[in-house]
């Protein structure tokens, strides 16, 4: 019944993102919801980005953003239409299905939920704000503070409400960190927000991130957390449902929406699975993408100009190496398999 638990709700999600996917295309292309004009003006290590705007100067234009709606919405609502079955015919099947616990998933999808409006709200203020992308949208350090005061609200729930301070370390145990679990959780939220440049080739995020959340349903599943492995299933199935959509040439893109509840999401699964310590491991596609703008950046501050990659994040630099658009997606999906299955392993066996 546990095994029904987690497929059944997945695969409703999926078909559920799938069939509101034509309302959903029809709405974005006819108010043509995408950038106004492609590629970047700047960056943030300084300068322009040419060979970035060479790459991608007939996609971004004509292609809408917000498609990440298909996941978080299917995600709601699955988890919605279980809960009222189950509420109106409380058969032992209806309430076995059930996901919302308090424990489980209820901190989760409030983070899924309340980070991908705030997602939506950047995209529409890209989408409509003078100047396209540079000018519109809501300001990195808003977006960070935001994202730090989800952590803060995530940590407190952990550490007030579940009586939570410690994580799990595999070979070593327990690791106790009192009231400074709240700034680490925080920062780990931070760096997997940072890890959402990953959302730059068609289909690239969308399998990474369908991949990562069906390792920790996985983690949760033998862990006996079954709602929160159901709930990884749904989130897993609606990216899947995307996923169907993004592939090249995409219909629209995930944009924030989409990669900031996911993101967010997933540093409130990592700890509720306690295989925070496996995080560097399993979504290290997400991590590679931002430390390579970190070093890109860090690179032409202290050496005068001078790059370590062609183009960052690391995704595009492949591209600008000659590498097929969807050379570079497929093999970052293997990539990411192969970290998933590596992770939960060494998460197992220590």
């Amino acid at each position: 019944m546990d095994v029904v638990k987690v497929f059944f709700p997945s695969t409703l999600a999926f078909f559920i993102g799938v069939a509101m996917t034509p309302s959903l295309t029809h709405f974005l292309y006819k108010y043509k919801l995408w950038k106004k004009q492609s590629g970047k003006s700047g960056s943030l290590g300084g300068g322009g980005t040419p060979i970035f705007n060479k790459l991608h100067k007939d996609r971004d234009t004509g292609t809408p953003r917000m498609g990440g709606i298909v996941i978080w919405g299917s995600v709601l609502i699955t988890i919605a239409l279980i809960w009222i079955v189950s509420k109106i015919f409380p058969t032992e099947l209806t309430q076995k299905m059930d996901m919302v616990s308090r424990g489980q998933t209820w901190l989760p999808l409030f983070t899924l939920v309340s980070a991908s409006l705030v997602g939506l709200v950047d995209d529409f203020l890209i989408v409509f704000g003078k100047g396209g992308y540079i000018a519109g949208g809501i300001p990195l350090r808003i977006r960070i503070a935001i994202v730090l005061l989800l952590g803060f609200i995530g940590a407190s729930w952990f550490f007030f409400k579940l009586d939570v301070s410690s994580f799990y370390v595999p070979f070593v145990g327990d690791v106790g960190l009192g009231i400074f679990f709240i700034p680490f959780f925080m920062l780990v939220m931070l760096a997997l927000f940072s890890g959402g440049v990953i959302d730059g080739i068609d289909g690239l995020s969308g399998g990474i991130m369908a991949t990562i959340f069906g390792a920790y349903a996985g983690i949760a599943f033998f862990q006996h957390q079954i709602d929160l492995a159901a709930f990884c299933g749904v989130v897993g199935g609606g990216t899947l449902a995307f996923l169907w959509f993004n592939v090249p040439p995409a219909r629209f893109y995930m944009s924030e929406t989409g990669i900031l509840g996911l993101t967010t999401a997933l540093t409130v699964v990592a700890f509720l699975a306690n295989g925070v310590a496996v995080l560097p491991i399993i979504a290290l596609p997400l991590f590679a993408a931002s430390l390579s703008d970190i070093i890109q950046i860090s690179s032409k501050k202290l050496r005068n100009g001078k790059k370590v990659f062609l183009v960052a994040p690391i995704h595009h630099h492949f591209e600008a190496l000659g590498w097929p658009p969807y050379k570079v997606t497929m093999r970052f999906w293997i990539i990411s398999v192969i970290c998933a299955i590596i992770g939960m392993v060494v998460f197992f066996i220590g």
